[in-house]
């Protein structure tokens, strides 16, 4: 495997956590973004955070904090792209801030299988998981062009790209992502 650059985004605006942000939200008094942090760093070569707020709080781990390219909150796109634009690796694997039990060999797992493709992304049994990709730097270029255009949809700019779903074999809650502070109570609770 070549080298790979992890970025975590945590650029989100947190609506549905009441506006906190979301990486810095604790699950069992562990921020979030730290716990996929130690399940992403083992996989990649460099990490980075992709955060548009908080900076000092997300740089205090000494890791390159980046933000969005665009002035206005374009979604998990803008994050991905300013990755691209960062990363000095050809791949970039990518993972949300708040799927703290994503797959300790996820991005081994995208590797092996992405023949020729430029993207490719998980899937589970139950759905696809778009945000767990691995991109090419070369996806740079289209991915501004797609996001000047106001397109949003992840998974339809990775299809696009003649990018490709892995299906990895896993428990559905592998991919577990929580969008809501009563999400992370349920959790906490279970």
């Amino acid at each position: 495997m070549t080298a790979i650059t992890g970025i975590i985004l945590s650029g989100g605006q947190g609506y549905r956590m009441g506006g906190q942000d979301k990486g810095l939200i604790p699950f069992h008094g562990i921020p979030l973004y730290q716990l996929v942090l130690q399940r992403l760093k083992p996989q990649v070569n460099i990490i980075m955070i992709s955060a548009n707020r908080n900076f000092d709080r997300y740089q205090s781990g000494g890791y390159v904090v980046i933000h969005d390219t665009f002035p206005d909150y374009r979604g998990p796109l803008a994050g991905m792209l300013s990755g691209l634009l960062t990363a000095k690796t050809e791949w970039v694997a990518f993972c949300p801030c708040d799927t703290p039990f994503v797959p300790i060999d996820y991005v081994q797992q995208l590797w092996r299988q992405k023949e020729e493709a430029p993207a490719v992304w998980a899937r589970s049994i139950e759905r696809d998981h778009p945000v767990q990709a691995l991109l090419h730097r070369s996806l740079a270029k289209p991915l501004d062009h797609y996001l000047q255009h106001g397109n949003r949809c992840v998974i339809q700019f990775l299809f696009e790209q003649c990018g490709h779903a892995v299906t990895l074999v896993q428990d559905e809650t592998a991919f577990r992502n929580f969008n809501t502070l009563a999400d992370l109570i349920y959790e906490e609770n279970y």
